[in-house]
């Protein structure tokens, strides 16, 4: 006996009735088939499903010319100028590429222009650099420590100096040496 709310209530031993129940169940319920699309007629009747509604394309997608329904006015088109084909940066474009083939400026000295003498918007210690990473930050820092670089960027000093010191052991220990292939 189980006591709810002061109600008491009897429980009476089932175990015949529920086998039996289960027979009788299982002789009259006849096969249950689900329509999935039962009412498809009338979604059909109704039209297609409003989809973001109040939303507005900002982006134009139809057609070939660019109106949108909000602005029927054409859309400004710029004038057309033409470039000026000798304005001073078309004009001297390519002029030192084949110096060194033209040879000496000047006869009577015999100097020749090797073409990185000619790049004047690269920094004096990168022009004409061959080399490794490690090769090039040497080659900055031997540049620039004479110029105040380390009292004028000290951040940048020590990020380089740090920079050479990893790159100093990464060579050292994981590369092999071209003077040890003999041994």
């Amino acid at each position: 006996m189980i006591s709810t709310l002061g109600a008491t209530l009897k429980y009476r031993s089932l175990v015949g009735t529920a086998n039996q129940a289960s027979k009788v169940v299982a002789l009259f319920s006849p096969e249950w088939t689900t329509v999935r699309f039962r009412f498809h007629a009338d979604k059909v009747a109704k039209g297609p499903v409003p989809r973001r509604f109040g939303y507005e394309e900002k982006i134009f997608k139809g057609g070939l010319l660019p109106r949108t329904s909000y602005q029927d006015k054409r859309l400004p088109i710029p004038d057309y100028k033409p470039k000026n084909s000798w304005n001073e940066k078309r004009a001297l474009f390519g002029q030192n590429d084949y110096i060194d083939i033209l040879g000496p400026s000047n006869e009577i000295t015999q100097k020749t222009l090797h073409p990185t003498q000619l790049l004047y918007n690269v920094p004096h210690w990168l022009r004409g650099v061959k080399g490794n990473e490690y090769q090039v930050l040497l080659r900055k820092r031997k540049f620039v420590q004479k110029e105040g670089y380390p009292i004028t960027h000290p951040t940048k000093w020590a990020e380089l100096n740090v920079r050479i010191k990893k790159l100093y052991k990464y060579l050292n220990t994981k590369t092999k040496s071209p003077f040890w292939k003999h041994a």
